[in-house]
């Protein structure tokens, strides 16, 4: 992208590619495209992206890059210059790849997938593509009912990914030394275990609308169960991830401690899909949590589970990571706990990390609704452990519950608000106040639950629900947050939804729908529009379904049997529960064979280790302050002062710098930045301020971070301050810059400058974000010299686009294309 481009849109960071852990192959035989169907914050954030992206570029003759949906400026810059999507990589377009595929993560993204493709260059249907086109794989959660989607995609992978994607590759790569037609690489990727191809299925429906068959057309290929991977320990995962350059939704360390869960909520699709539970080792665990943190560079770990309190030995774990890096500064956290999972000893265990908010849900407001949905906690328990979180420093707790479910009424309802009120009373009772956050979804029934048959409340209901929650729970004085009403009406519609809303998907698409799941940028009317021009009822995929009825993935087979959810659901509507199997006996859900494919657990008696390797000494007394002068060149330019600022508290962990820290509740690293640079400016005079523990020769800093800094960062000069020095923004007087104009532009530029600097004063006011600076341009100009068509100044305050501004008389448009370069900064007393 040129400078031009990135400077005229939001967050330019996004598309700039070369982060920290990117890998560009050249010469790689098979280009697999990793693409997510949302923003880029949003995709760096997903663990299974970067899983598969390190397995991917394990394997020498596979390159694996990146693609992420563009936000409306960047797809708008695409369209009008007739530009194709491309990777992060390479800014290769996705067409040119060999192999593209798509997380499916949640059901409202799937006009980006359009919209991806299109921008792509690759054609929106598999059915139009030809030997030529990349092959469009989709695989995640939502592949469990693709069949909205079946239409624009050639493959789906069901299950975990690990080995099935490169086994995919494998094939394409001998299909293509084969030479062989489409037809034939979709029936190599038939016999992968995993991978479904939907055009060898043929969906016929009746007068009502429901499906009549599902017919196979290739003859063995008539039921396709998802890819298990038998033994997390054994499977690859990422040390080296990708380190975003902007914040992420989740900025951290991120190690999954075990898949899959037990409990067997009703409602959970993921409870089900995602079976046996498979527990890493906690020796596995430490090796990849030490890996991580040395090649990332983060301070903030989180383990990750669909039930993290369940995990055998979590409370000695979470010991074990707190002694081994409480100098460092590395905080754990752990994401919703489950009611019932918590002891004292885990809770003193999570008071020594950095206290936010703490999250548990209920999910239903009372007993007898828990017991339909086999949640299987008590409101003993959550006030419990409501008092324990607020006993040991903790100020909010968050709830969260769901309307809607199955035999919900209004009494459910009234007991969402009234146990949250006891909860807050426990925060009273413990002494802390206690403040409760309360947020409500509408439940979306899903495939492969014991609720896929149960119907969806339509948007009023839904609507009257909340208005009423919302005004019991002000009477109590709680905050409350729920879930868009029209936003969980489509969820539910693609959720269990058919082939025939592929005609939707793309008429909402063409009509401009994007970004869905974003509430400002959802358009309910344009979806309402969809629907009416195809001539499909969206609330026809509400309703009940019938026990015998055939769903659009009953040809899909996840593991769990049929049989076993329709007990359950039987079950459900008397209340009565079902025990974990991860403590009791087997429940009978059909996924385990007991020998490759079984429940594996961590010890339950693990009680700790000996540090793999010692982390940075902890710095205590006595200080030494180095100043660096840095660099900022290259696709660097673009990194906002902010942005700027994580790239260096990242840096010195990765360096294993004895960096000083700040006090307080979070602490950072103590450095200190001269001036905020603006984006898109170069730099070779940057300069900053550290403090580190005394002893360590600036060279050698020098050096180290050097080796820990990206492309386009690199530190130039090292120099430690005698004590008393004063700070970098009192000793700076002026800044030298070129200004460099766009090739051709039209404009007498020494004539320009000898009449700007003829002039006595130039009065200047800028005005941002509510705050206005004023200052006179000519006083603040020191200096001025004309070579080419560049212009070299040296200024005290005012920003160098200013003077330029002020100095040629040309407008915004013609400006936008200049370089700036800054070359100096002049001390007082000194000149560097």
């Amino acid at each position: 992208m040129s400078n031009n481009e990135l400077l005229a849109i939001e967050k330019p960071a996004r598309y700039m590619g070369g982060e920290i852990g990117s890998s560009a192959k050249e010469g790689a035989e098979i280009r697999f495209v990793l693409a997510f169907p949302d923003v880029y914050e949003v995709g760096m954030s997903h663990l299974g992206f970067q899983i598969l992206y390190g397995v991917l570029n394990a394997v020498e003759w596979i390159a694996a890059e990146r693609s992420y949906a563009p936000w409306p400026d960047r797809e708008t810059q695409l369209r009008q210059a007739a530009t194709l999507l491309t990777t992060s990589e390479s800014d290769t377009p996705l067409v040119e790849a060999e192999i593209v595929g798509f997380t499916l993560q949640y059901e409202l993204s799937y006009t980006n997938i359009l919209n991806m493709l299109d921008l792509g260059g690759i054609p929106l249907r598999a059915a139009e593509r030809n030997e030529r086109h990349p092959l469009v794989v989709g695989g995640g959660p939502c592949a469990c009912n693709p069949e909205p989607l079946a239409d624009f995609f050639d493959a789906f992978l069901l299950g975990d990914g690990e080995e099935a994607v490169v086994e995919i590759a494998e094939a394409y790569r001998e299909w293509r030394r084969a030479n062989e037609s489409r037809r034939q690489l979709l029936e190599r990727l038939a016999r992968i275990d995993g991978v479904y191809i939907p055009s060898f299925f043929s969906v016929g429906y009746g007068e009502s609308g429901r499906i009549a068959a599902v017919t196979p057309l290739l003859p063995g290929y008539r039921r396709v169960r998802r890819r298990f991977v038998a033994d997390l320990n054994e499977a690859r995962y990422p040390t080296t991830p990708i380190v975003p350059f902007l914040k992420t939704i989740h900025d951290r360390v991120s190690i999954e401690i075990g898949r899959g869960c037990t409990r067997g909520c009703r409602f959970c699709q993921a409870g089900y899909i995602y079976r046996p539970v498979r527990e890493r080792s906690p020796e596995t665990i430490l090796q990849l949590v030490e890996e991580s943190l040395r090649t990332t560079g983060y301070d903030e770990l989180s383990l990750l589970s669909l039930s993290t309190g369940d995990y055998g030995c979590l409370t000695p774990l979470l010991q074990e990571l707190i002694r081994r890096y409480r100098d460092q500064r590395v905080a754990v956290s752990l994401p919703s706990l489950r009611v019932g999972s918590l002891n004292q000893e885990l809770v003193e265990a999570i008071r020594t990390v950095r206290k936010t908010g703490f999250t548990l849900a209920p999910e239903a407001g009372s007993e007898r609704l828990r017991g339909i949905i086999n949640k299987g906690i008590s409101e003993e328990d959550l006030l419990r452990n409501s008092y324990e979180a607020f006993s040991n420093g903790w100020r909010l707790i968050k709830l969260y519950f769901m309307l809607g479910l199955p035999g919900e009424t209004d009494e459910d309802l009234l007991g969402i608000a009234d146990l949250s009120r006891k909860v807050k009373m426990e925060g009273r009772r413990a002494g802390s106040g206690g403040e409760v956050n309360v947020s409500v979804s509408t439940f979306v029934p899903k495939a492969h639950t014991p609720f896929q048959w149960e119907p969806q409340i339509g948007i009023d209901e839904t609507i009257a629900r909340q208005q009423f929650l919302r005004r019991e729970l002000r009477a109590r004085k709680l905050a409350f947050k729920w879930h868009d009403a029209p936003l969980s009406f489509m969820e539910g519609v693609f959720a269990r939804g058919d082939r025939q809303l592929g005609t939707v998907l793309q008429k909402a698409w063409e009509l401009g729908c994007r970004f869905d799941g974003w509430g400002d940028h959802f358009s309910f009317a344009t979806w309402q529009a969809a629907f009416a021009a195809t001539g499909i009822e969206p609330a026809f995929y509400h309703r009940r379904r019938d026990r015998d009825e055939i769903l659009p993935w009953d040809h899909l087979d996840y593991g769990v049997t049929k049989e076993f959810l329709r007990r359950e659901l039987e079950k459900s509507a008397l209340g009565i529960p079902t025990e974990d199997c991860r403590t009791g006996l087997c429940t009978g859900c059909g996924i385990c064979d007991f020998d490759r494919i079984k429940m594996r657990l961590a010890d339950p008696h693990w009680h700790g280790a000996e540090p793999l390797a010692a982390g940075p000494p902890t710095v205590t007394d006595g200080k030494a302050t180095i100043r660096l002068r840095y660099t900022k060149t290259g696709r660097m330019r673009f990194l906002s002062h902010l942005e700027m600022i994580g790239l260096f508290t990242r840096a010195v962990h990765r360096a294993r710098l004895p960096i000083r820290f700040s006090q307080g509740f979070h602490p950072h690293p103590k450095f200190s930045f001269a001036t905020a640079l603006s984006v898109g400016i170069e730099s070779m005079a940057e300069y900053m301020d550290m403090e580190v523990a005394p002893g360590l020769e600036p060279a050698e800093l020098r050096s180290r971070l050097n080796a820990a800094l990206p492309a386009g960062i690199c530190v130039t000069e090292a120099t430690e301050l005698p004590p008393g020095s004063p700070s970098l923004s009192v000793i700076i007087d002026k800044t030298r810059y070129r200004v460099t104009l766009p090739t051709g532009t039209a404009v007498d530029l020494p004539s320009r400058a000898e009449t700007f600097l003829a002039l006595t004063s130039y009065p200047f006011r800028r005005e941002k974000k509510g705050k206005i600076s004023e200052y006179d341009l000519r006083q603040e100009l020191a200096e001025l010299q004309v070579t080419g068509n560049s212009l070299e100044l040296t200024i005290g305050r005012g920003k160098p686009l200013e003077y330029a501004r002020a100095i040629t008389g040309l407008p915004d448009e013609t400006l936008a294309g200049i370089r700036i370069e800054k070359l100096a900064v002049l001390f007082k007393h000194s000149e560097n």
